[in-house]
């Protein structure tokens, strides 16, 4: 069945298909009362942080006592009601997205976070959402087939949302006129790009430099990430160093829609755990297994550089687990992920993540290349394992006390690609399986 739809893609020609996903978009958008126009819409972009920085933001939005939504790769939010995305798409096609709207707004919901990614503004999925606000969070290379393997054409789609928002009509809701608001991480050699366009209001935020939202006294331990701004300290009750820049895109959010610093405090420091960001794992083994949905060079150094700052505190070694995709995704990063595992990490085990229809083998392959030029040798401190749960047997069965193991790529994903369909699978419960029967031995 996947061929055949493979092969009827290639056959009809993309203006067509275009106009296929335009047109469900908007039907999807009609049948269900066009929720989005009755609710603060605030879109996250980027190619990297979108989930956790809309998860912060569903987080301080709730904290100051408003019922939210949330839209995204990993999870789904109905006020404090939580499920995990089951669609492996962030933004669900064939009126899903606009159902699930529309059961938010039905709940009690006024506002709602909307992970924005590129591939789904290359198919028209936020056409017939009226968004108020536009997030960039950042901005890596990456290159997919669906942009034609153009980094620049994934630009393009990011930027369309920003072309429209001030465009779109005012809403009134609970009697307060809503603005337009765009944040943009003034880090990115792109910020003019974005900024440039209308808004009521422009908030820009860094790390390091100049913008209107910038830190001081950042304090990442083992425990505990924090900052202050202003002689205000906020606290996450998430660890990752990464994740500064992620509440700093939600505090510039959340600020320019009038949330009170106590209740952003409140906010960022609440969420103690995004589905597959970083989630530690325990069965009361000596070690410490971390998942997180890292799937590529740059996400990989990050969360093998937040496995460090862990490390500080203790003796022990790093044992990482990686893969890498097929069906469209970028090739060429698959030997630089395997060489910063390498360089990163103890030990490197390969093994598949969501091969497509591409041979599994030679996914593996090219990410086992990247390794090995690194250093790592085969059946010492490098292993390839075609089975992903093998994979992280082999994984958890290395691990000694003291040790961390991240298992990386999929996160809180609920299925996995592979030739002939979609098999039901989340790393998290199979990490816990396999724990539990190393308990028993």
């Amino acid at each position: 069945m996947l061929n055949i739809k493979k092969i009827i893609k290639k056959l009809i020609p993309k203006v067509f298909i275009n106009w296929y996903h335009f047109i469900l978009a908007y039907a999807g958008a009609w049948f269900y009362g066009f929720p989005s126009k009755k609710m603060i819409v605030i879109g996250v972009l980027g190619t990297r942080g979108k989930t956790t920085t809309a998860n912060l933001i569903w987080s301080c939005f709730t904290a100051a006592g408003y019922k939210t939504g949330l839209t995204g790769t990993a999870n789904i939010r109905i006020g404090d009601e939580e499920r995990m995305n089951p669609y492996h798409m962030t933004m669900p096609g064939r009126f899903i997205l606009q159902k699930l709207l529309r059961e938010m707004y039905n709940s009690g919901c006024r506002c709602v976070v909307v992970e924005t990614p590129s591939e789904g503004v290359e198919q028209w999925r936020h056409k017939g959402i009226a968004y108020d606000a536009a997030v960039m969070t950042t901005l890596y290379p990456e290159y997919l087939a669906v942009h034609n393997w153009s980094f620049e054409r994934c630009k393009d789609m990011d930027e369309k949302i920003f072309e429209i928002l001030y465009s779109q009509s005012r809403k009134k809701i609970g009697g307060k006129k809503i603005p337009k608001v765009i944040v943009v991480n003034n880090e990115i050699e792109e910020k003019e790009r974005f900024l440039k366009h209308n808004a009521d209001i422009k908030v820009t935020y860094a790390i390091h430099g100049n913008a209107d939202i910038v830190p001081n006294d950042i304090n990442v331990s083992s425990s505990q990430v924090s900052f202050s701004i202003s002689g205000i300290t906020y606290t996450l009750g998430i660890l990752g160093d990464f994740n500064v820049g992620n509440a700093l895109a939600a505090i510039a959010t959340v600020s320019a829609y009038g949330i009170s610093n106590e209740a952003t405090q409140k906010g960022l420091q609440n969420i103690h755990l995004v589905p597959g960001r970083m989630e530690k794992i325990s069965e009361g083994q000596e070690f410490s297994v971390f998942v997180d949905y890292a799937h590529d060079a740059v996400s990989i150094k990050a969360a093998l550089g937040s496995i460090k700052n862990l490390k500080k505190d203790r003796e022990g070694r790093v044992i990482v687990l990686l893969g890498g995709q097929g069906g469209g995704r970028d090739k060429k990063k698959r030997p630089i992920m395997g060489r910063i595992a390498a360089e990163e990490a103890d030990f490197v085990i390969i093994t598949n993540e969501d091969p497509y229809e591409d041979n599994p083998i030679q996914i593996m392959e090219e990410v086992a290349r990247g390794s090995e030029d690194a250093g790592k040798v085969r059946e010492k401190d490098l292993f390839v394992v075609n089975d992903r749960r093998d994979g992280i047997r082999k994984a958890l069965s290395l691990a000694h006390s003291h040790d961390i193991v991240l298992i990386a790529g999929k996160g809180a994903e609920q299925s996995m690609e592979v030739k002939g369909g979609q098999i039901s699978w989340d790393d998290r419960m199979v990490v816990k399986e396999e724990l539990r029967k190393i308990r028993k031995k």
